[in-house]
């Protein structure tokens, strides 16, 4: 092969200086072109328009199982946390892919369920007293008795908070009937001499689904139907009445009463004024 002459030489250095050039070039553009706010501000409404939660990539929307979350998770650590347009791209794909999982029965869309919570009448109390040894065996018999009933009649546990837990149904039926099966169990859990007192609230409506938690109006008006269970009751709904398949009262053996506000008493927060609310027993 050929020696090359000083004079081509510099010509090779300059031609390899001047590709460099155009690469920097190019590479700064597309950065520059990344990082543009016109650009990154399209591309989020676009996402608004696509199928499933534009919100999708913020740490709530990424809890929980299922593919989409865990490729999202990861990318979450390699993807600069700074507003990209290459971020939201890669975040509207799976947004998208999450969608189509949800649609295919492999994750959980918009639809209308039956929301239950749960929580031990004066626990706090008692537990202060019994100390961290008998608390956690009482809330490890708790457990038993109360989410055997709930995943038995079709329930999912969302979330466990203490001595309570929030739990949706697909029926309302299934609900009411896992919630009294529930309350015959822990009628049966003794520990020294102390059985614990269950309150619930039910209601039915189209909570929204982020990651593994559901969000939105309807599970507040749950939480305050539990509220509202005082010394020990079940609440329900006009809603969850509503929903119920006919004959299920008498099938579970069950009345209702209309639930008063004492004459001194102020408006639930959280629940619409003109919801009705009832009181569910055992005959």
């Amino acid at each position: 092969m050929a020696d090359l002459s000083p004079e081509d030489t510099d010509t090779v250095g300059a031609s390899s200086s001047s590709v460099r050039g155009v690469v920097d070039v190019v590479l700064n553009s597309a950065a520059e072109l990344n990082r543009r706010q016109q650009l990154i501000d399209a591309l989020r409404r676009l996402r608004r328009a696509l199928p499933g939660d534009p919100g999708f990539g913020d740490p709530l929307s990424l809890a929980g199982p299922g593919g989409a979350r865990a490729v999202a998770r990861v990318a979450d650590r390699l993807l600069d946390q700074k507003p990209a347009a290459t971020r939201e791209v890669s975040l509207g794909a799976l947004q998208v892919w999450q969608a189509a999982l949800e649609k295919m029965g492999r994750g959980r869309g918009d639809q209308e369920l039956t929301i239950v919570f749960t929580d031990l009448v004066g626990f706090s109390t008692w537990s202060l007293e019994a100390g961290d040894g008998a608390t956690l065996t009482l809330l490890r018999a708790v457990a038993q008795a109360v989410e055997t009933p709930i995943t038995d009649n079709g329930g999912h546990v969302v979330k466990r908070m203490g001595d309570g837990l929030m739990a949706v149904f697909i029926r309302p039926d299934a609900a009411l009937k896992a919630v009294f099966t529930a309350q015959d169990a822990l009628a049966e859990v003794d520990l020294d001499g102390y059985t614990p007192r269950m309150r619930v609230g039910l209601h039915t409506g189209t909570p929204r689904q982020i990651g593994d938690d559901w969000l939105g109006v309807d599970v507040t008006i749950a939480a305050r139907m539990m509220g509202l269970g005082g010394d020990g009751n079940i609440m329900m709904s006009a809603t969850t009445l509503e929903e119920l398949e006919a004959g299920t009262l008498e099938d579970l053996d069950l009345t209702i009463r209309p639930w008063r506000r004492g004459f001194f008493a102020t408006t639930p927060n959280g629940v619409p004024v003109d919801l009705g609310i009832w009181r569910v027993r055992r005959n």
